[in-house]
C-alpha cells in the first residue's frame, strides 16, 4: 500500500529531525579541499570541500571566521569540524563548521606567504614607517606567556645588564586561536594605558610553524604596525621568521637577543664613560702644557732671549751670504779676466802692426785706402809703402797681373 503522500516541507522538516539527531551527523570531521571559496560582505564565509569522487556544501559563521589564524584559499587542503544542517527552503544540505584545521604545513607555508605578500604590498614592512629602539630605555613591556621560558630569559638579561630599567609584563596566551587576539590587545592596551613605555617586546620561545602561528595573524601585524611605541618582534630561534618579525620596528633572533638589543650593558657603558674620561684628561694636559709654552713665549725675558738669539742666527746667516757673494764675485771676475785674456790675444793676432813687424808691408793708394789687388793699379800711380816703423812713396812703373 502506498504512503500518504507528504508536502515538500514536510519531508524537508523530517529529513532536518532526522540529520540533527544523528549522533555522527552532530559532530563530524571532514577532510576535503576547499572549492568555491565566497566572503559574504556579513563575515560569513562559504565554499565547498572536494575530493576526487564528490563535493560538500560549507558554511563558517562570522564569529567562527574572525577566529581563524590564518587566511583560507583556494585548493586549501583542511580538516573541518562541525554538524550536518538542512536548509529546508532549498531542500539541500551542508557542514556548518564549528573548527578548521589546516592539514600540513605546506598549506600553512601558502598561507603565510599570502599574507606576506598583501602586507608587504601596504607597506606594512617600508623601512620609513620603522622606529628607532631607544639607546636608554626607562620602562620595557613585555608581552609574551607569563609561564614561558621567554619571559624569565628577558627578565634575567634585562635586570644583569641593566637594572635601572622598570619592566611591565603582559601576560598573553601565545599559542592556540585566541593568543593572535590577546596579543594584538595587548600591544593597543599598553599603547593607551602606558604611552610612556619606551618600547615593547613581543615573542615567545621556539616551537613548530604551527606553535607559532600566532605571530604570523593579520590582527597581531596591524597592531604592530599601529603602535607608537617601538616594537622588537622575539618570535622561536634565529631560524624562525613570522609575519611580526617583517613588521616590527626591529627583529631579534631569540628572546634572549631581544633583551640584549632592548637595553645597554652598564658595566659597558661605565667602560666607555671612563676611556671618554681618560680621553678627556689626556686632552686638558696636553691644552694646558701649550697654553704654558705660550705662555712663557709671551714673557718679556724669555722674549729678549728668544729674540738675541734669532739675532744671532740671522747675524750668522748674513755673514755666510756675505763670504758666499764674495767668493762668488771673485770667480766671475777671475771667469771674466780669463775671457778678457783670450779676447785680448785673438786681437793682438789681427793687430795691422803686428803683422808688419813680422816683415810685411801695407800698400795704399794716394787717397790712403788699402789696395788689395793689382787691377785697382795702373802704371804711374802714386803709392804708399807702410812699414813697420814709417812709410815709402813710390811712383807704379809697371803693373803685372798673374805673376809671381
Amino acid at each position: 500500500m502506498a504512503i500518504k503522500p507528504v508536502k515538500v516541507s514536510q519531508l524537508n522538516g523530517y529529513i532536518k529531525r532526522i540529520l540533527q539527531t544523528d549522533p555522527l551527523l552532530g559532530n563530524v570531521s571532514v577532510i576535503g579541499e576547499i572549492s568555491n571559496l565566497k566572503f559574504h560582505g556579513s563575515g560569513h564565509v562559504y565554499f565547498s570541500m572536494k575530493d576526487e569522487g564528490s563535493r560538500l556544501n560549507c558554511f563558517l559563521p562570522a564569529d567562527r571566521a574572525q577566529n581563524l589564524r590564518y587566511e583560507l584559499s583556494e585548493g586549501m587542503e583542511i580538516t573541518a569540524s562541525g554538524y550536518i544542517y538542512l536548509y529546508e527552503r532549498g531542500g539541500s544540505y551542508s557542514l556548518n563548521i564549528r573548527d578548521i584545521e589546516v592539514a600540513g604545513l605546506g598549506n600553512l607555508s601558502i598561507a603565510f606567504e599570502k599574507l606576506k605578500a598583501k602586507l608587504e604590498a601596504e607597506g606594512l614592512f617600508d623601512k620609513e614607517h620603522k622606529k628607532e629602539i631607544p639607546f636608554f630605555p626607562e620602562k620595557i613591556a613585555v608581552v609574551t606567556s607569563e609561564t614561558g621560558a621567554a619571559v624569565r630569559d628577558i627578565l634575567k638579561i634585562i635586570k644583569s645588564r641593566n637594572n635601572y630599567v622598570d619592566v611591565l609584563i603582559y601576560p598573553v596566551l601565545v599559542q592556540g586561536p585566541s593568543a593572535a587576539g590577546e596579543i594584538a590587545h595587548a600591544i593597543a592596551d599598553i599603547n593607551e594605558k602606558w604611552p610612556d613605555m619606551d618600547t615593547i617586546i613581543t615573542g615567545r620561545g621556539g616551537g613548530a610553524m604551527e606553535e607559532l602561528w600566532a605571530f604570523n595573524e593579520e590582527i597581531v601585524a596591524r597592531s604592530i604596525y599601529a603602535s607608537k611605541i617601538p616594537v622588537i618582534s622575539a618570535v622561536g630561534h634565529e631560524t624562525d621568521f613570522t609575519i611580526a618579525d617583517f613588521v616590527a620596528d626591529r627583529r631579534a633572533e631569540t628572546p634572549t637577543a631581544a633583551a640584549h638589543m632592548a637595553v645597554p650593558d652598564i658595566e659597558e657603558l661605565k667602560g666607555y664613560i671612563e676611556t671618554l674620561k681618560q680621553h678627556l684628561e689626556s686632552g686638558f694636559e696636553t691644552g694646558l702644557k701649550y697654553r704654558s709654552m705660550h705662555l712663557e713665549r709671551l714673557n718679556l725675558d724669555v722674549f729678549k732671549r728668544d729674540l738675541e738669539s734669532r739675532i744671532t742666527v740671522e747675524q750668522m746667516r748674513l755673514e755666510a751670504i756675505h763670504t758666499e757673494n764674495l767668493h762668488s764675485i771673485r770667480r766671475q771676475t777671475e771667469a771674466y779676466e780669463k775671457k778678457l785674456q783670450l779676447l785680448r790675444e785673438s786681437l793682438e793676432a789681427f793687430n795691422p802692426k803686428a803683422i808688419l813687424a813680422r816683415g810685411y808691408g801695407a800698400v795704399l793708394d794716394s787717397g790712403r785706402r788699402f789696395v788689395k789687388t793689382a787691377g785697382q793699379i795702373r802704371k804711374g800711380d802714386k803709392m804708399i809703402v807702410a812699414l813697420s816703423d814709417g812709410e815709402v812713396d813710390c811712383i807704379t812703373e809697371d803693373v803685372r797681373r798673374g805673376e809671381q
